[in-house]
């Protein structure tokens, strides 16, 4: 199960405005303690962040909001958190935030509308989800097929999105997607 947080009303909430652009370190900051005082009560599920109608974002907002965000995840009971109608613009500045900080999240685009991973993913790890996402829930012997790799490779890279909670591990040792998918 997921919760949606629209940012979008976040943000107008926080800044008491209008505004449907993510501007400013300031601005940022406070969106992120909006969306951590949500996440604090959404115990072991998924929380996805809607940017679908956000406007601009630049670099210290995606800084704030998403990096700083993820970081502070880590001890609350939230499983993950997933990105989703992310635009172009959007993912350019997430991605550059992430990577300053060695991070990886999964995100929906506006458009073409399939999942990716942006920040610091390795190569192995982004070809592993791309082939999951194609082949939906798999254990890692199809995955390696698929990329013409050895087993052992695909359960490596398959195991580490694991940890980032990226894609979802199952007792049978399979893994998938899940919601954003």
């Amino acid at each position: 199960m997921s919760a949606v947080i629209r940012l979008d009303i976040v943000l107008r909430e926080a800044v008491d405005a209008p505004y449907r652009d993510l501007v400013t370190r300031s601005t940022g900051a406070a969106v992120r303690n909006r969306v951590l005082a949500v996440l604090r009560g959404i115990s072991g599920n998924d929380a996805e962040l809607d940017f679908s109608q956000v406007g601009l974002m630049d670099y210290s907002c995606a800084d704030e909001v998403v990096a700083k965000l993820l970081v502070e995840t880590r001890t609350l009971p939230v499983f993950r958190v997933l990105l989703r109608g992310v635009h172009e613009n959007h993912a350019e500045a997430i991605d550059h935030a992430l990577a300053r900080h060695d991070l990886v999240v999964v995100a929906l685009l506006a458009s073409p509308g399939r999942p990716q991973l942006l920040g610091a993913a390795s190569e192995d790890w982004r070809a592993a989800f791309h082939t999951l996402d194609l082949l939906g829930r798999s254990a890692a012997p199809p995955v390696a097929e698929r990329l013409e790799w050895s087993t052992a490779r695909a359960t490596d890279a398959l195991e580490g999105l694991a940890r980032l909670r990226c894609v979802l591990a199952h007792a049978d040792a399979t893994f998938e997607l899940g919601a954003v998918a």
